[in-house]
């Protein structure tokens, strides 16, 4: 009843059975004075309220019982006694509990002092009487408890979620910023070459056209190359695709190719590899390449015809260093101020708990310094 009804009318309907009940059961209520019908109705009427007021309640019904021992009435309405001890034990602190108990049991004695000891029923009578009030004072404190237990695991169940949803969208932002990253990446680089290709395609066509064929053909496959890695980058080709076989995630073994893509764009590049790149994981690879290629891009775009560009790289164990510097004058500094490849070097080192140092050489041109750690600290990151 009560999971269907409102507590207030679930409340409002066990007082009145109290009430009725307890009427219908004692048949001298009519033949008495009104006086005993009066305090039935006192002992049931606070219970529509017990649930607001438990300790309240329990008082006020402890009150008239008080004043029902007085008089000497005996009413099967005191039943309502036990009714509010259940809902302090069930809804109030065990302190008040414990209170309320007291206050029962010395109602207890009394009540069978006066009514049981001259039939030599004391005894009998207030140990029963006892024992139904723990019985009832325990279930309610169980309900209590088991209400509060049931609390926590809701609560705990919401944050849960909550630290759930949270991790959802920090992974969605992380992914963001990663094709973000490999966006800016590959378009920069990318344009980068093939608007240089195009210049020399286009310089050439009179003079040497074989050459600006040849310059065509690159900016063709590079365009070609800058679609691939962006469909591989969003996630929508296939591992098994023609086009995946052909250009492999790029990693360190892949420097050389770069470095002849930049030479063809016309920024003379060296590549110097120390160490075996093996036994370095896919992942640090493709970082290792974003930042050589990312340096690269800033040296051609930033610099005057005639710069050259050196790449080293130098593979170990437990780091991966990466070098790339040019003997150019910068027509603006490629800071972290000038656009978001600095920034986003810097951010692809960190994640390998590693470094990323940018600026201009004392003679002239300018360099960038990263390390990527490869031991359990860099993994961690």
């Amino acid at each position: 009843m009560s999971a269907r009804l409102p507590p207030v009318v679930f409340d409002a309907s066990l007082a009145a059975v109290i009430f009725l009940g307890s009427v219908g059961l004692n048949g001298k209520v009519y033949q008495d004075p009104p006086g005993a019908l009066i305090l039935q109705a006192a002992l049931s009427l606070p219970l529509v309220w017990r649930r607001r007021a438990p300790l309240a309640v329990f008082c006020a019904v402890a009150a008239v019982a008080a004043v029902q021992w007085l008089i000497g009435v005996q009413l099967l309405t005191d039943v309502a006694l036990l009714v509010a001890l259940y809902t302090v034990a069930a809804r109030s602190t065990w302190h008040r509990t414990l209170m309320a108990a007291a206050v029962l049991e010395t109602g207890i004695l009394l009540a069978s002092a006066r009514w049981a000891a001259p039939d030599g029923r004391f005894l009998s009578s207030a140990v029963f009487l006892t024992a139904v009030a723990v019985a009832v004072a325990v279930t309610g404190t169980n309900t209590r408890l088991r209400r509060a237990h049931l609390a926590s695991l809701e609560d705990r169940a919401v944050r849960l979620e909550r630290e759930r949803d949270q991790r959802a969208r920090l992974a969605v932002a992380d992914e963001r910023a990663r094709i973000a990253r490999e966006m800016h990446d590959i378009v920069t680089h990318n344009l980068s070459v093939m608007v240089a290709l195009a210049d020399g395609a286009v310089f050439a066509q009179h003079r040497a056209p074989d050459k600006a064929t040849t310059a065509m053909h690159q900016i063709s496959g590079t365009g070609r190359q800058a679609l691939t890695d962006m469909q591989r980058s969003l996630g929508v080709l296939r591992a098994d695709g023609p086009d995946a076989l052909r250009h492999p995630m790029p990693g360190i073994a892949q420097l050389e190719s770069l470095a002849g893509q930049m030479r063809a764009a016309g920024l003379p590049t060296r590549l110097d590899l120390e160490g075996d790149p093996i036994s370095i994981p896919a992942a640090a690879q493709l970082t290792a390449y974003r930042l050589a290629q990312e340096a690269l891009t800033n040296v051609l775009k930033h610099t005057p015809p005639g710069t050259r560009a050196e790449v080293r790289v130098r593979c170990s164990s437990d780091a991966v260093a990466i070098d790339v510097t040019d003997d150019g004058r910068t027509a603006r500094a490629p800071g972290p101020r000038s656009g978001h490849g600095i920034p986003g070097m810097r951010e692809r080192a960190a994640a390998y708990g590693g470094t990323l140092d940018a600026g201009p050489l004392p003679g002239g041109g300018w360099q960038v310094s990263a390390t990527l750690d490869l031991g359990p600290a860099g993994g961690d990151a």
